[in-house]
């Protein structure tokens, strides 16, 4: 049945913009479904994707490949050009677990805890800034500044321009965006590996003067030959990348709901202990990173379907989360649905900075609807979205904001 569906329909821009009907379609015709000619595989329902997900022997999680869009519309694939480094999201056991364990105490309870003062402070002080101008771009203001902000403070850059940080952030997404030509994956990869030159001098520093933070354990885990240098660089790129990008997405998504929905501003003001449910359906609504690239090591079937040896595996956990099989009315926001969505994975590669993501959504929600009597999308200014079919980021969110 999959190959009833047009495999240029993955890349079609109206599709990457609002891709739920496709997402729908794929769930009840072909789980799991062939783009075309293709050796480019998705996975979309949530029973398919739990079960691949736990397969890691089946299908590694090794980045070998990155996505654009050939001259047929169809997705394709080109060697990344990057170091062949693969860690903590792209490593596969046993391996896996020690860059794991490395990284782990950045996100206790203790840490965060320390966190969430910083969190909203920040959020305190740039919705203030913004209220008196009330006619805002949301991600500018706010959404895009406080996840770079937490995330250089938890792994320990010094003197970091926060700016610079979070384009370098969106940039090592963008290589994921696979709605691109050829010539800009290209473009945009050379771009990251800038970004690889500088966390590797802010890692020289830490090695020499012991630093506290993320990078200071991943020093130390080089001064001792734990790991290699190389690899310490990867694992700082990558919380980077994702702690930056994830939370952005998460923000601004769960302020546009806010915006379109008056009543539900005021049940949330009312009841604030139900915003914690409310960042969870905007988890499962609008994933902030929509899958995940795997890579099958051998040839092997799932879900009935043949999968050959090297075929790319796209985990669509952005249509898991709406799958009608596991999810009851699954495109409505429903405060008291039980938590079962795959936003942050499934397995053994469940997101490790999950709780600091649903932390720094939970107090910049807060914060806003405790410093405005109404949030609104700006009717005048459309909202505009990265183009991509990895994240689910506002590019802009054009709001205006009333004061209490």
């Amino acid at each position: 049945m999959g190959s009833a569906i047009p495999g240029e329909l993955l890349l079609d821009p109206a599709i990457i913009e609002n891709p739920y009907p496709f997402y729908r379609r794929l769930v009840a015709e072909a789980p799991v479904w062939q783009a075309g000619d293709t050796d480019i595989f998705a996975v979309s329902s949530y029973a398919r994707l739990t079960e691949a997900a736990g397969r890691v022997e089946d299908f590694s999680s090794n980045l070998r490949y990155l996505l654009y869009r050939d001259e047929r519309g169809l997705p394709a694939r080109e060697s990344h050009g990057l170091p062949d480094v693969q860690i903590l999201a792209t490593v596969d056991p046993p391996v896996h677990a020690a860059h794991r364990k490395i990284v782990a105490a950045a996100f206790s309870p203790n840490r965060l805890a320390a966190l969430e003062t910083i969190i909203a402070g920040l959020a305190v002080r740039l919705v203030n800034e913004a209220l008196p101008q009330g006619e805002i771009d949301f991600m500018a203001a706010v959404a895009n500044l406080i996840p770079i902000e937490i995330v250089s403070a938890l792994v320990g850059f010094k003197d970091a321009d926060a700016g610079a940080l979070q384009q370098a952030a969106f940039a090592s997404t963008d290589i994921l965006a696979g709605a691109i030509s050829r010539e800009t994956l290209r473009a945009r990869t050379s771009f990251s590996t800038e970004t690889g030159l500088w966390i590797a001098q802010q890692l020289e520093s830490a090695i020499g003067e012991r630093r506290d933070g993320v990078i200071g354990e991943l020093a130390e885990a080089v001064r001792s030959t734990a790991i290699e240098p190389i690899v310490a660089i990867a694992i700082l790129h990558i919380l980077l990348s994702a702690g930056g990008e994830s939370t952005t997405s998460l923000i601004g998504n769960a302020v546009r709901i806010l915006a379109e929905d008056g009543g539900l501003q005021q049940k949330l003001r009312e009841n604030p202990a139900l915003i914690p449910s409310f960042v969870e359906e905007v988890l499962r609504l609008e994933a902030p990173f929509r899958h995940h690239m795997r890579w099958a090591s051998h040839a092997t079937t799932l879900g009935g379907v043949h999968i050959p040896a090297g075929a790319t595996v796209l985990f669509l956990w952005g249509a898991a989360n709406r799958d009608p099989e596991k999810f009851e009315r699954p495109d409505e926001l429903i405060l008291d649905r039980l938590r079962r969505h795959v936003t942050f994975g499934s397995g053994i590669h469940t997101c490790l900075g999950n709780t600091l993501a649903r932390l720094e959504a939970r107090v910049v929600i807060q914060v806003l609807l405790q410093l405005t009597r109404d949030i609104a999308i700006d009717a005048r200014r459309p909202a505009r979205r990265v183009s991509s079919l990895a994240v689910r980021r506002y590019e802009d969110l054009p709001l205006v904001l009333r004061a209490n």
